[in-house]
């Protein structure tokens, strides 16, 4: 049964609860609802912790995101990802579930779309199809790559590395759609007025993580070179799709290109 919200955007008697408001979606959201009770995991740990009152709606923005630390501590994931979703649901309101990218395998040549059968290769992108699963009222929202102004995030660190670096190493051989939390936040009130289910809300156009790379650099002005190399030379411990781009096929909201998500984002930094 889908309940009737009065007021989604946190401006009126219907009380809007942000989990993980210390992250960087969590960050933007908050900004994006400026009414909303937005806590981060000190005041709301979802794994341990209670609230003391009844939100009318649920943005569920905190998750165990460390892709590759999650291969080491699959327990730790899950409690996060599974087991504090679940109690996010138990709250008996409707939840906005933001997921990821990372529920699919990539094997796929073009863009996946909503109804695409998740098939993880990580732990984390398992976790993530387990907190899904335990959405029964409210939204799915699917979308890869983020990054902003806060936290640790691709653009934070090529900035990072840019600026003391002549030269840095980028992987070139998985494709996706960098997408920029606040681009993504205020696309929320746009789902908010579609019906209950599952979204793919990510960044218009896609490129590799190396060619994403390239972009920050010349978008601030850096002069760092960046040597393209493949994944397996990478030598991370998670699998990764080689292709995580997402495009809708239910009216999701459409987000602005990947580069105006960067542009709109080192004009905060």
């Amino acid at each position: 049964m889908e309940h009737e919200i009065a007021d989604p955007v946190g401006t009126g008697p219907g009380r809007v609860l942000i989990t993980g408001a210390g992250g960087q979606l969590g960050a933007a959201l908050a900004e994006v609802f400026p009414r909303a009770d937005a806590l981060t995991r000190d005041l709301y740990d979802i794994t341990t912790s209670t609230i003391d009152f009844s939100p009318g709606l649920v943005l569920h923005a905190a998750a165990w995101t460390a892709v590759d630390d999650a291969e080491g501590h699959p327990v730790q994931a899950e409690l996060v990802n599974v087991q504090g979703t679940r109690n996010v649901v138990a709250l008996g309101v409707p939840v906005v579930y933001y997921s990821t990218d990372y529920v699919f395998d990539g094997s796929k040549a073009e863009p996946y779309v909503e109804s695409d059968e998740p098939r993880p290769l990580s732990v984390y992108g398992r976790t993530k199809v387990g907190g899904e699963r335990e959405v029964r009222d409210g939204w799915i929202v699917r979308s890869s790559w983020l990054f902003g102004w806060t936290s640790k995030n691709f653009v934070r660190t090529m900035l990072e590395l840019g600026a003391r670096q002549d030269e840095v190493a980028v992987v070139d051989d998985q494709r996706g759609s960098p997408t920029f939390v606040g681009h993504l936040a205020e696309a929320t009130k746009d789902v908010l007025e579609l019906p209950q289910g599952t979204y793919h809300v990510a960044a218009a156009g896609d490129c590799t993580w190396a060619e994403f790379a390239e972009a920050i650099f010349e978008e601030a002005g850096l002069d760092c070179r960046v040597r393209r190399i493949t994944t397996s030379e990478l030598g991370r411990p998670a699998p990764r799709p080689a292709n995580s781009v997402l495009r809708s096929e239910r009216g999701a909201p459409i987000l602005p290109h990947w580069r105006e998500g960067l542009r709109a984002c080192l004009t905060r930094l």
